[in-house]
């Protein structure tokens, strides 16, 4: 657990933060790490390390120890050198931000990035880090790396990486260089689905055996009809023609179950918001499993009838950004 007096100094660092680096925002790809955007200071390891070189210093010093000289300089010019080496691990790179495919709240959302690394060498030891989670990777010599950065969800909307952070400690891990960047991405969240959610709503006005409707196809022959000229050869009344009948034409109707309305109205007063959101998503994903078309009704927003993944996913797409402010839906 965290004490009062650690959470007020993690803000106060965060305020620090984000008055140095200027960023908040989300910028358009892509996004190129110029010199003025990366940082270097020394990791826990590298503020050791000077430490232990102060100590020999002082005792060089001291004792008048012309080797301690030479390996105290030593060492601190290996150290400067990484400081470069971490800071030229960075520099150049462009990254962009792909699409991220929906998910449903509880699973795992996965911002995908482009990396692309223009020189022809490699940049070994890069990580990506927001929301609290990091991913590492290494960077081929003039290749485009795609980084799969997992974030867990815990709530329906839209999740954005925002402040997303690009660092290493190459070569030595005393120095470390970042930069920051809010990537214009978001992933569309869903909502859970009910675990066992109630039979899909019918049209309980409707006669059990009189469910069905009648429409164009090749199941039943319902009777004849007036030729027209776009009419399959197969589909016409030769015998009728033969007896010096008129040119008909043979008509067929397929027969299937009607339409699903979905409405936010009908569900049962003792859900809440969020319960509801659940029970509509779970009847979706069964009407589309049953191959049934249906329409979705909500407060100020309607989705004609349809079927299909596109449809799905719009029907989807409304019980995710239900509630939230039109801006941002």
């Amino acid at each position: 657990m965290m004490r009062p007096g650690q959470g007020r100094a993690l803000r106060m660092l965060e305020r620090a933060e984000r008055w140095l680096f200027r960023i908040g925002t989300p910028e358009p790809a892509p996004i190129r790490l110029v010199q003025r955007r990366i940082y270097v200071l020394p990791t826990p390891a590298g503020l050791a390390f000077a430490a232990a070189l102060a100590t020999m210093l002082l005792a060089s010093i001291n004792y008048n120890l012309s080797l301690g000289y030479g390996f105290v300089f030593l060492l601190g010019g290996t150290a400067m050198a990484s400081m470069v080496h971490a800071f030229r691990n960075l520099l150049g790179l462009s990254i962009r931000a792909e699409r991220c495919e929906p998910v449903f709240c509880g699973d795992t959302a996965g911002f995908v990035f482009s990396i692309d690394n223009t020189r022809n060498r490699r940049r070994p030891s890069l990580s990506l880090r927001t929301h609290g989670q990091q991913v590492g990777f290494d960077a081929g010599p003039a290749q485009l790396t795609r980084v799969c950065l997992p974030c867990p969800t815990t709530r329906r909307g839209l999740l954005s990486p925002g402040r997303t952070v690009i660092q290493t400690t190459w070569p030595l891990g005393l120095i470390r260089a970042w930069s920051v960047f809010v990537p214009e991405q978001h992933c569309v969240v869903y909502p859970a689905p009910e675990p066992d959610p109630p039979a899909l709503p019918e049209d309980a006005g409707a006669d059990a055996g009189m469910r069905g409707r009648s429409r164009d196809g090749d199941d039943d022959f319902t009777g004849l009809r007036t030729h027209r000229s776009a009419d399959s050869p197969r589909h016409v009344a030769w015998k009728v023609l033969a007896r010096g009948g008129p040119m008909l034409t043979k008509s067929y109707a397929s027969w299937s179950s009607p339409d699903l309305v979905l409405d936010w109205s009908q569900l049962p007063r003792q859900l809440d918001d969020e319960r509801r959101l659940s029970r509509l998503t779970a009847w979706l994903l069964a009407a589309e499993q049953h191959n049934r078309r249906y329409a979705l009704k909500l407060p100020g927003c309607e989705v004609a009838s349809g079927q299909g993944k596109a449809h799905l996913e719009c029907c989807l797409g409304e019980l995710a950004r239900f509630g939230a402010p039109r801006e941002e839906a």
